[in-house]
């Protein structure tokens, strides 16, 4: 059975922007998802983060081409009333990765969260790595 694993909308934009030096691991993860072998989940709230950013390293029908691919890739999750309630309660710093962890948490089954951000996740219940690092740990 697939390793069901969040992504913050970090990796995903290292993937399709080619970001060195983090595009590698985030392209294995991406591989690893073709393969069966992980399914991905991002939220709701990082597509309108994910075309922002990439719109500025490429362009808007390029971003918006980028968005309908990563829409057939993975799985998104919703971010619901419930998901900002918790995020207000989570005790995070940056209240964008307490509504990303809350909607990590609302998925069933989830094992993980990749972000280049791990210190922005310390209070996670849900284990936290960079995809370098959790590509080591699958290699363990």
């Amino acid at each position: 059975m697939a390793a069901r694993i969040f992504l913050d909308s970090d990796v995903v934009i290292d993937f399709f922007t080619d970001r060195e030096p983090f595009a590698n691991p985030a392209s294995e993860i991406f591989d690893l998802n073709e393969r069966g072998q992980l399914q991905l989940f991002i939220s709701a709230v990082s597509i309108n983060n994910i075309y922002y950013i990439v719109r500025k390293y490429l362009d808007h029908k390029r971003a918006i081409l980028i968005i309908e691919e990563l829409t057939a890739m993975i799985q998104i999750a919703g971010t619901t009333r419930n998901e900002i309630i918790q995020a207000l309660k989570n005790n995070f710093k940056d209240f964008e990765d307490s509504i990303q962890y809350s909607t990590a948490l609302s998925i069933e089954g989830i094992e993980a969260i990749l972000t280049r951000n791990v210190k922005d996740y310390l209070n996670s219940e849900i284990a936290v790595f960079t995809p370098e690092n959790y590509l080591k740990s699958r290699a363990i």
